[in-house]
């Protein structure tokens, strides 16, 4: 009889040499038998015998481990057709180790010939050059952590290139893949928004390694967040550079999702990371959890939802459901973030405040841009149509509805410069009127989307 436990089942057969032949079989020491006798199995047995009903399943069941001696060796005078063993392999991993590096170099050889197409368009540098660079990894030249890795800033090769090394965790099992996705998508993109990919190094011992160009400028977070001592967060970082900052994420986005052979999902749209360069130019990076969807707006399921939250869509946090506008909802939250000031989650603030995405809906659906803007704000009439064209472009982003979110390339439309007379600066009254001028248009987005 076969139970369906949803694993694979089946009823053992009975052996037939003898004792003999089999002591002498257990003696061997062939190179499984160790292994057998590590497996152990789950052995089902019903409370009774059903000769006269062999495939009803009773809900009266004893269960045992046993070995698979103990198994073979079962009594099935008495009604085997009773016994269900399920296969539950409980091996201790006492192979041994040149399995065990066999099966690492197999692994390796694999990862080494997925990556083959794109490998000659990168530099592959050895771990001695990766170990030198960061100085042995030291504690003072990281950048950052995520789940499975690790960034150091370092310099490498002859002409000592200021470079970005991430450290993939060499225990993970999900890191080949994690590397190999990683490394594929991020050496086909070419766009000046993007941190380029520079090489990699591949160590059999040490584990996997991406090298990107090395953005000095810090992450967008930084600037937004971070407070510096006798300076406010935010005071260095004025209205003129985070539009700039917008404009250009828009641009990298629109590339990854219609500018490449296959559209890119990043899945990972936030503040950290978003690179700013010394000129304040911004670059995106990170595409650990990028992956490729069959076209633009065309959704699929994802088994795992990764990213961070107050960053995610609600069809992808609620039902793992991705697409490029997934990301839109993300840069949404983002354009928030450099309008208001505010974090997407801080728990400091209010109930009612806590969320910026549920505080701020109600205030677009009213038009209300002025209570939005960030107090630190000094407002002139150019700054004050980018103010209400990157509101419209957040309120379009971050609607609950997947479908009713426009592309990036509408995005990038609705955030077109537009050229206006006088830089000089208006009063905050002056701006609130203006913004109340113009509350109809935000309004009418916030309706549309």
């Amino acid at each position: 009889m076969i139970w369906d436990f949803g694993l694979n089942c089946f009823t053992p057969r009975r052996r037939r040499n003898s004792g003999k032949n089999q002591r002498a079989e257990d003696s061997s020491g062939g190179p499984g038998s160790n292994l057998e006798h590590n497996k152990a199995w789950l052995l089902a047995e019903t409370s009774g015998c059903v000769a006269e009903e062999p495939h009803s399943v009773h809900s009266s069941f004893r269960f045992s481990f046993c070995s698979q001696i103990e198994l073979e060796s079962v009594n099935v005078n008495n009604c085997f057709s009773s016994a269900i063993v399920l296969m539950v392999n409980l091996d201790n991993g006492s192979s041994s180790d040149s399995n065990s590096k066999e099966l690492k170099w197999r692994r390796i050889e694999s990862l080494e010939r997925s990556i083959s197409p794109v490998a000659h368009s990168l530099i592959r540098f050895s771990y001695v050059e990766i170990l030198c660079g960061t100085r042995n990894f030291s504690k003072g030249r990281v950048l950052g952590r995520g789940a499975l890795s690790c960034v150091f800033r370092g310099r490498i090769g002859f002409l000592r290139t200021a470079v970005a090394i991430k450290r993939l965790d060499k225990e993970d099992k999900e890191s080949s893949m994690v590397f190999c996705k990683e490394l594929m998508i991020a050496s086909s993109l070419h766009n000046q928004y993007i941190v380029p990919l520079l090489g990699y190094c591949i160590d059999r011992e040490e584990g996997l390694f991406l090298v990107y160009k090395y953005v000095s400028g810090g992450s967008l977070e930084r600037f937004l967040h971070e407070k510096k001592r006798k300076v406010k967060a935010g005071r260095a970082f004025p209205w003129s550079a985070r539009y700039k900052v917008a404009v250009g994420v828009a641009e990298a986005i629109g590339y990854l999702h219609s500018g490449t052979e296959r559209c890119v999902v990043h899945r990972d749209i936030k503040p950290s990371n978003i690179l700013i360069s010394s000129k304040k130019k911004p670059k995106l990076c990170d595409f650990g959890l990028a992956t490729w969807t069959p076209a633009p707006s065309v959704p699929f399921l994802c088994k795992t939802v990764e990213g961070t939250f107050g960053y995610l869509a609600p069809e992808y946090f609620q039902h793992g459901k991705v697409s490029d506008k997934t990301d839109v909802y993300a840069f949404g939250v983002v354009l928030l973030e450099l309008i208001t000031g505010r974090k997407p989650i801080d728990a400091k603030r209010g109930s009612q405040e806590e969320n910026l995405v549920s505080w701020a809906k109600p205030l677009l659906q009213q038009g209300a841009v002025e209570k939005l803007l960030d107090p630190r704000f000094r407002f002139t009439t150019k700054n004050s149509n980018q103010i209400i064209q990157m509101v419209q472009a957040a309120a379009a982003c971050i609607n609950s509805e997947e479908s009713r979110r426009p592309e990036m390339e509408e995005i990038q439309r609705m955030m077109a410069e537009i050229d206006t007379d006088g830089d000089g600066f208006i009063s905050y009254e002056e701006f609130t009127n203006f913004a109340r001028a113009n509350r109809g248009l935000v309004k009418d987005v916030a309706k549309i989307f």
